[in-house]
């Protein structure tokens, strides 16, 4: 059976977006609470029941949780330009090695506006 799982995690950052007009209010530096929701897609292991234990999504993505937690996004290698769409990217091109499954990484800067990214 294939199946899909999603596991969310919240960072809190501040970061500006350096390529916009001084006058864009994104320009200035400002905060989120980010959301960052993984997509692992695969076949079910039938003895086990289950795709993956969602704690080695977890472990996969807290180092990369620990660069991100309350820092300031655009100080981060790859980062300097810290939109939702490179900020998904650069997720994935870290975790995907650790979580083969991956098919998707969401980010999300607010409530409702987000990014997903499907790899490259």
């Amino acid at each position: 059976m294939k199946v899909e799982l999603k596991k969310t995690f919240q960072f809190e950052a501040a970061h500006s977006l350096p390529r916009l007009p001084e006058d864009h209010k994104c320009f200035r530096l400002h905060g989120h609470s980010f959301r960052t929701t993984l997509h692992i897609s695969g076949e079910c292991d039938e003895e086990l029941g289950w795709l993956l234990d969602y704690s080695e999504i977890s472990d996969a993505f807290q180092p990369l949780w620990k660069q991100l937690d309350h820092h300031h996004l655009n100080e981060i290698d790859g980062l300097e330009n810290p939109t939702s769409e490179n900020i998904a990217r650069w997720i994935w091109v870290r975790l995907k090695p650790e979580l083969p499954l991956l098919q998707s990484v969401e980010v999300a800067e607010t409530c409702n506006a987000s990014c997903v990214y499907r790899g490259e």
